[in-house]
């Protein structure tokens, strides 16, 4: 099969032919109809955690065509089109990604794509939507609206109490705030927070900061905010407490997790509040001495139920977390394109040839500031509320 391969020493990825996985076992094997593009993609092709010859990428969708020995008759059959991820060379362990034109993985960790929903839109939605609802569902603790083990949740995280069904009694109108409202994670964020709201009969004000550019779309539907402030206005977190009535939100969701971000998302948070974060403290992404609250984190690869290394701190691996995405990704078969709208995607021309030349240069290799391309083609025009996706 043709598949993008990291060359560490040259910084880069490069197509090659590859020799693809037979499934065995509970997993599958997937024909790659799409792909779509995550930061984190072109971020460690840039700075490799690893050695020459992986397969890179993570976001796919395609179509079934085997399926190992224990995959049951209920589970996903040939013929199916699902879509997944898997974790490509964004860690130091040695496991293939998905920007190949075939995919192996667990049965379970897939889901299945409805029938109004395009591979090219599902491409888009596996690993932002894990990693809003582990933030939104998992860890914070808005109800979820499917069963999973919260159990096993809390025996892994006794510092989590309020993850526990009946433990805490939460207001009949509950601020939740999110920073970088418009990035693909914060638009699956907002959608889990009214679900849940919908769920438990509870009002929720949701606060946002974005650029101005993106208020019409995040007032509007799915998403429905109360209230935005421009993220570069200096005085933003005030705005956001004055907005609040003066006491701060009850949570707080920090979808960039960069510079001084997390310290400023902290101090919108009440007394009693609680924040999330989408990058790790240990790997340095950011620093703030003595908060008021220690955000929680953890890494979306602890869906794939495997130990995560980066260099210099451990993701363990977390069975409540695998529990939790299969539960989630079975969800997700019904909930995508009904419950759960798809994020707005650019079609990217070129299949994975073009991956690194146009879709890489355009989310840049880090930060959000270093995005700068000056480029003419109207598919290389900046990146803001959408998924950039690559047909096969």
């Amino acid at each position: 099969m043709k598949a993008l391969v990291l060359n560490a020493e040259e910084r880069t990825a490069e197509l090659q032919d590859v020799a693809h996985k037979t499934p065995g076992g509970p997993e599958i094997l997937v024909q790659v109809k799409a792909v779509a593009l995550n930061p984190i993609d072109p971020l460690y092709v840039a700075h490799p955690l690893g050695k020459s010859g992986r397969i890179i990428g993570s976001d796919f969708a395609g179509v079934v065509v085997s399926t190992g020995t224990d995959v049951l008759p209920d589970g996903k059959m040939p013929g199916q089109y699902v879509a997944g991820f898997l974790q490509g060379a964004c860690s130091v362990n040695d496991r293939p990604g998905a920007f190949a034109e075939y995919a192996t993985i667990e049965n379970d960790l897939v889901w299945e794509v409805p029938r109004q929903v395009s591979p090219a839109e599902a491409a888009g939605v596996s690993l932002v939507a894990l990693t809003a609802a582990q933030s939104i569902w998992f860890r914070l603790g808005l109800k979820a609206p499917f069963a999973y083990d919260q159990e096993l949740a809390f025996e892994e995280h006794p510092d989590w109490p309020w993850i526990r069904p009946g433990t805490e009694d939460l207001p009949d109108v509950i601020d939740f705030f999110i920073y970088g409202a418009s990035t693909s994670v914060a638009l699956y964020a907002a959608q889990m927070i009214r679900i849940s709201a919908a769920a438990t009969g509870k009002k929720v004000r949701l606060f946002g900061a974005a650029s101005k550019t993106r208020w019409d779309l995040l007032k509007a539907k799915p998403y429905g905010y109360d209230f935005l402030v421009d993220y570069r206005d200096a005085d933003w977190p005030e705005q956001i407490r004055k907005l609040s009535g003066g006491a701060g939100v009850r949570f707080a969701y920090d979808c960039i997790s960069e510079g001084d971000s997390v310290e400023k998302v902290s101090s919108t948070l009440a007394s009693n509040g609680r924040s999330a974060v989408v990058r790790s403290r240990a790997g340095k992404a950011w620093n703030a001495a003595d908060l008021p609250f220690e955000p929680i984190y953890g890494a979306v690869w602890e869906g794939l139920g495997e130990e995560v290394q980066y260099q210099g701190f451990t993701v363990k691996k977390s069975p409540a977390a695998r529990v939790f995405a299969a539960a989630f990704y079975k969800w997700l078969s019904k909930a995508v394109g009904t419950e759960l709208m798809p994020n707005p995607m650019r079609s990217m021309p070129g299949g994975l040839a073009k991956v690194v030349d146009d879709g890489f240069k355009l989310l840049g290799p880090g930060k959000m500031e270093e995005r700068e391309v000056q480029r003419d083609e109207p598919w290389m025009k900046p990146v803001s509320a959408e998924k950039l996706v690559y047909t096969l």
